[in-house]
C-alpha cells in the first residue's frame, strides 16, 4: 500500500500537508480542514438559515453559536486558524444575507449587524494543543 502524498486527505475531515517550521527548521505535519467537508457544511448551513429565515433573530443566533462552536471544537487544531476564520466569515456573510432578505426592504444596517455578530458568533480559537505538548502532559520525563 502506498503512503499518502503531500496534500492528500487522510481521513477525519482533515487534509495533511508537509511543511517546514520557520523557527526551528524541522519538518511538521500541518492539518487543515478538508475543502470538501467545509463546502458541504457551508451548503448545509445556507439551507438551514433559509429555513430559519423568519425565526426570531435571537433564536437563529443561538443556533449559529452552537453549530459554530461545535465546528470550531472539532477542527480547532494548531495551524488551521485561517481556514476556520474563512469559515466564520462565510457563515457571517450567509447570515447577513438571510437577515436582509427577511422583508421587502433592506433593513439591516451594518452597525446593528456587527452588534449581532459580536453577540452570537464565537471567535476562532485553537482548542487542541500541539502534539508535543499533549505527549509531554501524558508522559512527563
Amino acid at each position: 500500500m502506498l503512503s499518502p502524498s503531500a496534500g492528500e486527505k487522510c481521513g477525519l475531515g482533515f487534509t495533511h500537508l508537509c511543511e517546514i517550521n520557520r523557527k526551528s527548521g524541522y519538518f511538521v505535519v500541518k492539518r487543515k480542514t478538508a475543502r470538501k467537508r467545509k463546502r458541504a457544511k457551508l451548503a448545509d448551513m445556507k439551507q438551514q438559515l433559509r429555513l430559519r429565515m423568519h425565526a426570531p433573530v435571537r433564536e437563529s443566533g443561538e443556533w449559529l453559536r452552537s453549530v459554530l462552536g461545535g465546528y470550531f471544537r472539532y477542527h480547532g487544531v494548531p495551524g488551521n486558524f485561517r481556514t476556520l476564520a474563512s469559515f466564520r466569515g462565510a457563515v457571517s456573510w450567509l447570515w447577513l444575507r438571510t437577515l436582509r432578505r427577511r422583508s421587502q426592504q433592506h433593513r439591516m444596517p451594518w452597525r446593528r449587524y456587527y452588534e449581532l455578530e459580536r453577540r452570537f458568533l464565537p471567535r476562532v480559537p485553537t482548542y487542541h494543543p500541539f502534539p508535543e505538548q499533549r505527549f509531554a502532559a501524558l508522559h512527563p520525563r
